[in-house]
């Protein structure tokens, strides 16, 4: 069975919680994965955080279930742009220089990644029709 490549763009910024603003599948999330690296933004591969993502709306802010992951992910963020907690709701988008964007997640958060990673099996209702959250 071949495996569908899939991708999601989740945007934080000003909004009060990250908000999914693209997905796409096999040609197209090679493209937006493609165009993100063009852009210096980070990619991650998280297949059980992407399914519970997929679930979502493009333009619909994840559901707070999803919160303690998905802040991991922007903690790694932050950590390789050189920034803390709150500069992306003041700062234009040029932030100080940290890591190359293709640097490798610290071993501490990436342990902690995988614990939470592992902790999203329970949340298969996210997104399902019925749910509150579709």
């Amino acid at each position: 069975m071949r495996t569908i490549k899939k991708a999601i763009a989740l945007e934080y910024g000003k909004n009060r919680a990250p908000i999914v603003t693209a997905k796409g599948e096999e040609e197209a999330a090679l493209a937006m994965i493609a165009q993100a690296r063009e852009y210096g933004v980070y990619v991650t591969e998280d297949p059980k955080l992407l399914a519970l993502l997929s679930r979502l709306k493009v333009d619909q802010e994840i559901p707070t279930e999803l919160f303690t992951a998905v802040s991991v992910i922007l903690s790694w963020v932050y950590w390789l742009k050189g920034m803390r907690p709150g500069d992306e709701k003041t700062a234009p988008g040029s932030a100080a220089d940290g890591p190359a964007a293709n640097e490798a997640m610290p071993a501490d958060a990436a342990a902690l990644f995988d614990d939470l990673s592992r902790g999203l099996d329970g949340l298969d209702g996210i997104g399902a029709a019925g749910s509150p959250q579709a």
